[in-house]
């Protein structure tokens, strides 16, 4: 079972894939809480917090990088369900939209916390597009909450 997502941005698709391809690019979408090494076989780390509490993280591999095509990455540490799950970004130019066709696959069960998680990527996807389209995304911890965790 798979979470997907496409979303059109009006950026260039090289915009886009910089926002992807690093922990500094990924901080301005995701979580400010990113951290690592974002080239081929290295390691990023992503945290989540409220306040000052630690409320979870993922650590990812990065298994691929294709300029404004592609970035791929495998989950390593995380919660339980997600360890083992492959998280791809896939690039393509439609006019004046750069395209991202966003991919969370490998899910075991499909349980209430991967509707949560779908929920929550496609907020992120959300903010990735307002971050390549205006500068200003809306990572952790200033996304939008769907609940009490987060």
């Amino acid at each position: 079972m798979d979470i997907l997502h496409k979303v059109g941005m009006k950026a260039p698709l090289s915009t886009v894939y910089q926002a992807l391809s690093s922990a500094q690019g990924v901080a301005g979408w995701w979580t400010e809480n990113s951290t690592g090494d974002g080239g081929v076989g290295g390691g990023l780390k992503f945290e989540f917090y409220a306040g000052d509490k630690l409320m979870g993280g993922f650590v990812m591999k990065v298994l691929e990088l294709d300029p404004d095509k592609r970035v791929l990455w495998e989950v390593l540490d995380g919660p339980a369900d997600w360890i083992g799950t492959r998280i791809s970004f896939d690039l393509k130019q439609d006019g004046e939209y750069a395209i991202v066709m966003f991919k969370h696959e490998g899910w075991r069960v499909a349980a209430e916390h991967m509707a949560h998680c779908s929920t929550k990527w496609g907020v992120f996807m959300l903010s990735l597009k307002a971050l390549v389209e205006t500068g200003q995304g809306r990572p952790a911890p200033h996304d939008v909450k769907i609940d009490n965790w987060n």
